[in-house]
């Protein structure tokens, strides 16, 4: 083999992956925020759903580490509606999670969540999508 085609092939070898790194990477990437809730913590996360399984959005609030047993309320807006409200107790492993699909508005698309605690407890976080 000469050394232009050593080249061209060692070129190629380093391109393709690189390539398929590009193609690969899906234009829905989920979008996720965490932080501190009470004692515990939230991850707040938005997935975009292919157009083939009828689109939108997919909406998760999970809440970990809380103390079991404790009662939470939990609200989630999408461009400042209210989709979802639920009052739930955190179950043996101190979690709750609550999900809901939304469609996909025009433009930009915001959602929200709110999660308090009977014990007073807060914490919130916004995700902007578009």
């Amino acid at each position: 083999m000469n050394r232009t085609t050593a080249l061209i092939s060692a070129a190629t070898l380093v391109a393709a992956p690189l390539s398929t790194l590009l193609v690969a990477t899906p234009a829905s990437a989920d979008t996720t925020k965490r932080g501190a809730c009470g004692q515990g913590s939230y991850e707040l996360q938005v997935d975009r759903e292919d157009r083939e399984d009828g689109g939108g959005f997919e909406v998760s609030a999970d809440l970990d580490r809380l103390a079991p047993g404790s009662r939470w309320t939990v609200v989630v807006k999408h461009d400042g509606a209210r989709v979802g409200k639920v009052t739930r107790t955190a179950d043996r492993e101190g979690e709750i999670d609550v999900d809901v699909h939304r469609p996909d508005t025009r433009g930009r698309d915001t959602f929200r969540f709110k999660a308090v605690s009977a014990g007073g407890a807060r914490c919130a976080a916004t995700i902007t999508v578009g």
